[in-house]
């Protein structure tokens, strides 16, 4: 078994770099983000923790998180914001593990933004998508719809690339087609042909 982190900025390509890992190589994928997601549904252990921290101005009628409202309310309060990831982080990270350790694939991946020294101890390797931020930017207006200047904006509250390829294993260069994706990707595995 073999046990990967992916990450990288937005607009890199990482869903597409999931997307072959899991289609081509027979990769069990887990995005951390939607692991958290889950957490906060009704009825899940993180729901109750995080309304009883924050209150439930985010809350809709039927009791389910309004994600834009709880995004403005953790956005415009530090506190706030330490407050959820001190609640969720944790419970995200114990739901990963139990997912690795009952998975049954010889090759699982972890997409995550965020990784510190103790996560990154249950990783084989780091591979770190790594897209200009010329490419990001043109991605991102094409695919969302954003303008050059809020791309720009999220990325400068991202991590760095230097901060990314301080922990990083690998480096998945992904500028080019992909061709170019699969052949970096079966050469990390050791599965060229």
């Amino acid at each position: 078994m073999k046990i990967i982190s992916i990450t990288g900025g937005v607009g890199s390509g990482k869903s597409e770099v999931l997307r072959v890992l899991q289609e081509e190589f027979d990769a069990e994928i887990i995005k951390a983000d939607e692991v958290a997601h889950q957490l906060m549904e009704p009825g899940k252990k993180g729901y109750q923790h995080v309304v009883e921290a924050l209150g439930d101005s985010f809350l809709n009628k039927d009791g389910s998180i309004d994600r834009k409202k709880l995004a403005a309310l953790i956005f415009q309060n530090k506190e706030a914001v330490e407050t959820m990831n001190a609640i969720i982080h944790p419970m995200a990270w114990e739901e990963i593990r139990y997912a690795i350790n009952h998975s049954d694939k010889e090759i699982i991946v972890v997409e995550a933004a965020l990784y510190d020294d103790d996560h990154n101890a249950m990783f084989d390797e780091i591979w770190y998508v790594y897209t200009s931020v010329e490419n990001r930017i043109k991605r991102l207006m094409a695919s969302r719809g954003y303008s050059e200047e809020k791309c720009r904006g999220i990325m400068a509250n991202q991590a760095s690339e230097d901060d990314y390829r301080s922990f990083a294993t690998r480096v998945l260069d992904n500028n080019g087609g992909i061709e170019d994706i699969r052949k970096q990707i079966a050469s990390f595995l050791g599965k060229e042909d």
